[in-house]
């Protein structure tokens, strides 16, 4: 897996196929493997790439005084488009990934050319309430008891654990991984102490969404109808502050659109990127009339 290094320290990511780029964030102590079924329909006609987000997965610690507030994951996401000379980008966020991805259109919009909210955190809504436990757990130091509980599959079943994200089987291989990168490497333990520390900042994320009204770039609002922790309403709430935005509901899903309804939500990425991709070229070949 190629990785840069950026000043949190070390980002490892995948990169597949070739075009105008999409960016996918995942959630959670989950990774970039979440986002597969859609990578793959979209790598024929875009060039898809997937960061490890230090959300409790990664394959490697970040610098120890990396900033893991919600803030610094935007400007960490910011650095990673630099890094990797990415512009025109359709940043796609789902889970704890669509906060990351309002701080980056809210505050580090230059390299993007649209914005898929694909479920997720909003509002006073990261974390959603049945995991705001996990703040305190942090804090006080047993947080890696309640992940250790992830290792047996019925309780990762547990609404408050992974079994209200998606209609279909648990993916029991992949969440072995993220469990398994968690318990591998005390670093990266460390990160997701400190970032889950940092969780719950609602007055920060109300301010993000206010800001979002500075993004004029083509968004949408891709949403699970049956989602159990992300509201429908918060969806058409940042839609009527994005100045172009739209919602899409994604039937017969819950949080996991990719695994849930991976075609379908592969489309309304692909629809999206195509329309910034075009509103990019326009917008070179105006400023090319324009000096000539």
């Amino acid at each position: 897996m190629p990785s840069v290094e950026l000043s949190h320290g070390t980002v490892h990511y995948r990169d597949a196929g070739t075009g105008p780029p999409v960016v996918l964030l995942h959630g959670y102590l989950m990774a970039a493997s979440l986002w597969d079924p859609v990578a793959e329909r979209l790598a024929g006609e875009f060039r898809v790439v997937v960061p490890e987000l230090p959300f409790g997965a990664h394959p490697a610690p970040l610098n120890p005084g990396a900033d893991l507030t919600a803030a610094g994951l935007g400007r960490l996401t910011a650095d990673f488009l630099a890094a990797l000379g990415l512009t025109g980008v359709t940043l796609v966020g789902n889970d704890s990934g669509a906060a990351v991805a309002q701080v980056v259109a809210a505050r580090h919009a230059e390299r993007l050319g649209g914005l898929v909210l694909a479920t997720g955190d909003a509002f006073g809504n990261f974390p959603p309430a049945l995991f705001r436990p996990l703040i305190a757990a942090a804090r006080t130091g047993t947080l890696t008891p309640l992940i250790a509980t992830l290792k047996s599959r019925p309780a990762r079943s547990l609404p408050n654990a992974y079994g209200w994200l998606t209609h279909g089987d648990l993916p029991h291989d992949l969440i072995d991984g993220w469990v398994g990168a968690y318990f591998a490497d005390q670093g990266v333990r460390r990160d997701l102490r400190r970032l889950t520390a940092a969780l719950g900042d609602d007055d920060f994320m109300h301010q993000i969404a206010a800001e979002l009204a500075s993004f004029t770039r083509p968004a949408l609002l891709a949403w699970a109808a049956d989602d159990k922790f992300f509201p429908v309403e918060h969806a058409r709430r940042l839609a009527a502050i994005l100045p172009e935005a739209r919602v899409e509901l994604i039937a017969d899903s819950r949080t996991w659109v990719m695994l849930d309804q991976p075609d379908r939500t592969a489309r309304l990425i692909a629809g999206l990127a195509r329309e910034a991709a075009a509103r990019q070229a326009g917008a070179g070949q105006a400023g090319a009339g324009q000096a000539g």
